[in-house]
């Protein structure tokens, strides 16, 4: 039968919500609001871009959910609710997806159409976009989308159709329960095509950039901050609440904490190791939550990689004499999970493999390291392992990587050179296999195993090790139709286990500062998807 989904009634709220905000209090809560309703947080680093197809990173999605708004969004819990759709019907068989769009606009106050949508999903797949997330577009299984993906047909082909201005259907190729899930993310936001063609690539600047978000782009310093306020013509404002959203890009995180305790700042990062201290110092700021991210190490496997690295027993060697409890407990201090897989343990549906070196003690692991960098003929008495690991800055980053380069030297006599980039630097590596070792970090899509598998499959754009395994791809494939894909996930990283494209090191948590004056923060969504038109300041 049909499913149907739709958001509620919310004409009676938003009458009421401006008299109410202009008294000064919260809507629902009736808690006094401040004066000054702007919101500065720390970025890690610059963002990639403001373009929601070639926007890659995490902090960059969190800044486009402010100025665009996909069909879809979540709940503070993390649960799928209706976005710029007011809601959607799902076809018997599940291969047929219906949007009924709500009555908004674009920032410059054009309609927002189904076309809107029509024309980014096909840019998101066109080669000629050259997104590194075009295979997203595969993943949520669009009809035709690999094709497309692949030159292979034209993006007109792809299974997307605009039915009038507020009907937008999308079929797909097999049954997804967690498909309008997958809509939270930032490439399936909708593009202003007028907007696109007008100025080129210069359309995401200040002032050019036109959203269907609750927040317009007003300022942007590359690498210093960036600013968006309110947008006037977004379907919800009435029951917006920031005035200002700033994301300010601080590098050193102790630095930021300084700033955030001289009030700079409303919400920050918890340095490495300094989360049992502010804990206990500032037990009403201080936050620990399972956050949907994972921490590796990931080897270069293309023709251009290191030698030693081709040889699976170097790489199993250089996992197994990590000391993950040293990372965790010793530098981290913030309730991180040590990891021995590579999809995060709270993810819906996964079911934790039982990996063989996982349950080892670590004087086993490392045991079992010498012995197979010896076989491989590396190490003390064979060729020397030297290897170059490249991270991206940040304190914690150049703490884990100095230990890590330390565990391999004494127990295997490694010689490991460190290598710091800028993220923007760091990431284009990573992209044209110019590294031997490099940091990486993956943090789902969606809640859901396949966010996490499906990135080492041999067509994904995020595979930048260029792994690749027949079997492991096949189980990737069998997974979008199995009764129990649960299963398949496991046998999937089984598969990494004993091919060890990647070295695990630990699972996230959100460890973070934030001001007790800032309501409405999502601790309890896993996606850690922000919205800022759903926070506000209270009064103090």
């Amino acid at each position: 039968m049909n499913i149907t989904i739709k958001a509620a009634l919310l004409g009676t709220a938003f009458a009421l919500a401006s008299p109410t905000l202009a008294a000064g209090t919260h809507p629902e809560t009736g808690e006094a609001l401040a004066d000054d309703q702007t919101y500065t947080y720390r970025n890690l680093d610059d963002i990639k871009s403001f373009d929601p197809q070639i926007n890659t990173d995490v902090e960059g999605s969190h800044v486009l959910r402010d100025l665009f708004e996909g069909l879809v969004s979540s709940d503070p819990k993390g649960e799928p609710v209706p976005g710029a759709a007011e809601g959607w019907e799902v076809s018997e068989d599940g291969l047929t997806y219906t949007f009924s769009l709500r009555d908004a606009k674009w920032s410059n106050g054009d309609p927002v159409t189904a076309g809107d949508f029509v024309y980014a999903w096909r840019r998101l797949a066109d080669p000629a976009t050259a997104s590194e997330y075009a295979w997203y577009v595969e993943l949520m299984g669009v009809e035709n989308a690999s094709k497309v993906v692949a030159g292979e047909a034209a993006p007109d082909a792809l299974g997307v159709t605009a039915i009038d201005d507020k009907t937008l259907e999308v079929k797909i190729d097999d049954p997804r329960p967690y498909f309008p899930s997958m809509l939270t993310h930032a490439s399936t936001f909708p593009v202003n095509q007028k907007v696109i063609e007008e100025h080129g690539n210069n359309w995401t600047k200040p002032g050019n950039l036109v959203g269907n978000g609750a927040y317009v782009l007003t300022d942007y310093v590359p690498g210093v901050k960036i600013v968006r306020e309110r947008n006037d013509m977004y379907w919800n404002n009435d029951e917006t609440i920031l005035e200002k959203v700033v994301a300010l890009v601080i590098n050193d995180e102790n630095i930021a904490l300084t700033r955030y305790d001289a009030g700079e700042i409303d919400k920050t990062e918890v340095p490495a190791g300094q989360y049992p201290a502010l804990k206990e110092k500032l037990p009403d700021e201080t936050y620990s939550t399972p956050r949907s991210c994972s921490y590796i190490y990931m080897f270069n496997l293309r023709e251009n990689g290191p030698e030693a690295l081709k040889d699976v027993r170097v790489r199993k060697a250089l996992s197994y004499a990590l000391n993950r409890d040293v990372i965790v407990d010793s530098i981290l201090k913030g309730g991180q999970y040590p990891s021995y897989n590579w999809t995060h343990q709270k993810t819906a549906g996964f079911e934790m493999p039982d990996i063989d070196y996982a349950n080892w003690t670590q004087a086993e692991r490392m045991a079992k390291a010498k012995e197979l960098l010896e076989e491989a003929g590396y190490g003390p008495g064979g060729k020397p392992l030297e290897l170059t690991l490249n991270y991206n800055t940040s304190e914690a980053h150049k703490k884990i990587a100095i230990a890590a380069s330390q565990m391999w030297k004494q127990a295997l006599g490694a010689q490991i050179t460190l290598a710091n980039f800028e993220w923007k630097v760091h990431l284009d590596k990573m992209r044209n296999g110019d590294f031997g070792m490099a940091r990486y970090a993956w943090c789902g899509d969606y809640n859901e195993p396949s966010t996490y598998t499906d990135l080492f499959t041999s067509t994904s754009g995020h595979n930048n090790g260029k792994y690749s395994n027949p079997e492991y791809d096949t189980l990737a494939k069998a997974a979008k139709t199995s009764d129990n894909p649960a299963e398949e996930y496991k046998q999937m990283e089984q598969i990494l286990a004993e091919d060890m494209p990647i070295v695990p090191v630990y699972q996230y948590t959100n460890v973070i500062m934030v001001k007790p004056d800032v309501k409405g923060y999502p601790f309890d969504d896993l996606m850690n998807n922000i919205y800022s038109r759903r926070m506000y300041k209270v009064a103090e």
